[in-house]
């Protein structure tokens, strides 16, 4: 199951994901979960969200997966949504 997570970083935060970033990329790298990651930006190009495909067995596995992410331990998100997503190309 393909689930998109997409978090928006809390207004003032880009200090706290360069301080998570290297950690992170490590979860992301090393979890086995991760089919397609990348930060989200805004109009200056500076880092203000993230977008990860996560290739997971359900919901449930999703939810574990960012209950352990760096970025949201570290108190990053103001909002994070975890959608089912389908794959066309």
């Amino acid at each position: 199951m393909l689930i998109a997570l997409i978090g928006r970083d809390k207004p003032g935060a880009l200090q706290t994901r360069l301080d998570n970033r290297d950690a992170h990329v490590a979860y992301l790298k090393n979890s086995g979960a991760v089919a397609q990651a990348g930060p989200l930006m805004d109009a200056a190009g500076q880092m203000c969200g993230s977008l990860v495909v996560l290739d997971v067995a359900d919901m449930a596995a999703a939810e574990d997966w960012v209950a352990h992410d760096p970025y949201g331990k570290a108190g990053l998100f103001e909002t994070v949504e975890l959608i089912h997503w389908n794959k066309v190309i």
